[in-house]
């Protein structure tokens, strides 16, 4: 299964995405491949990993070293051959992060390969979950458009509820094929607004959801401590671990 994250800046859409790896360890769903698809790279640090290199710096080296590469060297196999190398293994899951290229050149032929390397790669595992970006383009030039689930996070906000409405509108833009699509309403205080709810149901949105604000989670995060070691006792895990057992069932 794939399950990709996305939404708004600052939602929290990271957190959810630790949380929803968290859910899926907890349950022995592994392996599991985590790909950072935001170009921020926050994923490790959510997941308590240490990334040292990511799939834009090994686009620019190969950019930058392919006139120089000797006659017969199958470039292909060669790019496989580095991101192999930048993929961070752990207990139950492994991490590639895709970071962003800084190069001026044109990575058409790089993204192809890295579209063919994730198909394969993903083949390997049981689960793959995704952290986005806001946009929804790169997972179609740099996937095959293929998702079972799609969360979009939102804060409780009419920017934030009409935000995850244009991505919804971009997946059938883009032809993506994604199974479910859902809405995620993240750190509410108290109650939903009213006035929420309304945008909601008028935009026909999914609503799956409302995940308290959790202030073990700012917590944490100061003190620099992974998601994935968060109580079960959690607001947020609780609610994310009832939003994936109705996912899953």
């Amino acid at each position: 299964m794939k399950i990709a994250v996305s939404g708004k800046g600052g939602t929290g859409k990271t957190t959810i995405a630790a949380l929803v790896l968290r859910y899926l360890l907890k349950k022995n769903y592994k392996p599991i491949l985590a790909v950072d698809a935001d170009p921020n790279a926050n994923f490790g640090d959510a997941l308590g990993v240490k990334v040292d290199s990511t799939v834009g710096k090994v686009l620019d080296s190969f950019l930058k070293d392919k006139e120089n590469l000797p006659t017969g060297v199958v470039k292909e196999s060669l790019i496989d051959t580095k991101l192999s190398e930048i993929l961070v293994e752990e207990k139950g899951f492994d991490l590639l992060s895709m970071g962003q290229g800084e190069g001026p050149g044109c990575y058409c032929y790089p993204n192809t390969v890295i579209r063919n390397y994730i198909e394969k790669l993903s083949s390997n595992y049981k689960h793959v979950v995704i952290d986005n970006e806001a946009g929804m383009e790169h997972i179609s030039r740099r996937t095959n458009g293929s998702l079972d689930v799609l969360f979009l996070v939102s804060d409780p906000s009419m920017k934030g509820i009409r935000t995850c409405k244009k991505l919804e509108d971009l997946v059938s833009e883009l032809g993506l094929n994604i199974k479910k699509t859902y809405l995620l309403i993240n750190r509410v205080s108290n109650e939903t607004p009213s006035q929420i709810a309304e945008e909601i149901k008028r935009l026909s949105l999914n609503l799956l959801e409302i995940i308290p604000e959790d202030s073990n989670i700012i917590d944490y995060e100061l003190r620099g401590i992974p998601m994935l070691n968060l109580e079960e006792s959690s607001p947020s895990v609780i609610k994310i671990n009832e939003a994936m057992a109705k996912v899953l069932s």
